[in-house]
C-alpha cells in the first residue's frame, strides 16, 4: 500500500502542472488550532460563540451585525487573534481593504505567526497583496501559510514562483515525451 508521501510523488509525476493536488491527508490546515490555553476558558467560550454569531450574520448578508459581534469578541479578549481574522473577512466584504489588512496584520502579530488564525490571516493577506499587484509579498505570505499546512497557499506560492513554473513546464514536457515516445521523434 502506498503512503501519503508516495501518493504525493505520484500526483506530481502524473499531474505536473498541479504539483500539490488534492491528496487526502496532505492538507494540515484542518488540523491546526490556536493556543487558547493562555486565556480564561469561560471567556474563550463566550468569544467563540460571538464569532460564530458573527460568521452566521456575515453568511446571511448582515455585515453590520457581523462586525458588531466581532468587535464585541475583540473587546472581551483583545489579545486573541481569531476575531481580528474574522473581522478582516467582513471588512473585505464591505470593501474596506485597508481596514481588513490592518486586522490581518494584528491577527498575524497576536498569533506570532502560528496556528489556525495565523494561517488563515496569511492566506487572506496574500490574496489582498496579490490583488494589488504585490506578487512577491503575496508569495512570502503564501509560503508562510503553506508551511503551516495550507494546501491553497502552497498552490498559490508555486504559481507565484517563476522557477517552480519553469520546472513544472519542463517536467510536464518530459512526462509527455515518456507517454508519447512517437511524438518526440517528430521534427
Amino acid at each position: 500500500m502506498a503512503s501519503a508521501h508516495d501518493r504525493a510523488v505520484l500526483q506530481v509525476i502524473f499531474n505536473p502542472t498541479s504539483p500539490f493536488g488534492d491528496i487526502p491527508g496532505l492538507n494540515q490546515e484542518d488540523e491546526l488550532t490556536d493556543n487558547d490555553s493562555v486565556f480564561e476558558s469561560e471567556l474563550v467560550k463566550q468569544v467563540k460563540d460571538l464569532e460564530l454569531q458573527g460568521v452566521s450574520a456575515a453568511e446571511s448578508g448582515d455585515l453590520h451585525a457581523a462586525i458588531q459581534h466581532f468587535n464585541q469578541a475583540i473587546r472581551i479578549l483583545p489579545q486573541r487573534a481569531s476575531a481580528y481574522n474574522n473581522r478582516a473577512q467582513t471588512k473585505r466584504l464591505q470593501g474596506d481593504t485597508e481596514g481588513a489588512v490592518e486586522d490581518l496584520e494584528r491577527a498575524i502579530s497576536l498569533s506570532s505567526g502560528i496556528g489556525r488564525s495565523a494561517c488563515q490571516a496569511l492566506v487572506q493577506r496574500g490574496l489582498l497583496l496579490r490583488l494589488s499587484g504585490r506578487d512577491e509579498e503575496a508569495r512570502v505570505d503564501f509560503e508562510k501559510a503553506a508551511a503551516l499546512g495550507s494546501e491553497f497557499a502552497r498552490q498559490q506560492a508555486v504559481i507565484l514562483n517563476p522557477y517552480a513554473a519553469l520546472c513544472n513546464r519542463m517536467l510536464s514536457e518530459v512526462i509527455d515525451k515518456l507517454r508519447n515516445p512517437e511524438m518526440s521523434d517528430m521534427p
